[in-house]
């Protein structure tokens, strides 16, 4: 499954923008869906996940009330909603999906085995 981010882009202090990720091939049963980001020189770290469809929703403790993963199966699409953005979030952010994920897992970027080429979010102050 090959999977495609889009949406970010260069946003202000407490602005919102909505990433997209969508997956080339539908993926049937439960299976995990993350959101990463990366800024330079630091590791990639976590961001949102779910376990798709109809499970839980995990959340950094950095994103937790600003951010919301949601996902469109029969559009096979997962987004992003980021509200109220912050500098801090400045970073690229890759979409993952894994449909072995576990679920102790699922914060770790190494339990995903497809992965997005990533999309710029720049947040200035």
């Amino acid at each position: 499954v090959q999977l495609q981010a889009s949406g970010g882009g260069l946003v202000q202090a407490g602005d919102s923008l909505r990433l997209s990720c969508a997956a080339s091939a539908r993926t049937f049963g439960r299976y995990g869906m993350g959101w990463f980001r990366q800024s330079p020189g630091k590791e990639r770290e976590f961001v949102a996940a779910t376990i798709w469809p109809g499970g839980s929703k995990y959340y950094a403790d950095s994103v937790k009330g600003r951010f919301t993963i949601s996902g469109d199966n029969a559009k096979n699409t997962v987004a992003l909603q980021m509200n109220d953005l912050q500098p801090e979030d400045t970073a690229v952010y890759y979409c993952a999906l894994e449909p072995r994920v576990i679920l102790s897992s699922i914060q770790v970027p190494s339990a995903y085995g497809s992965w997005g080429q990533g999309t710029q979010v720049t947040v200035s102050s």
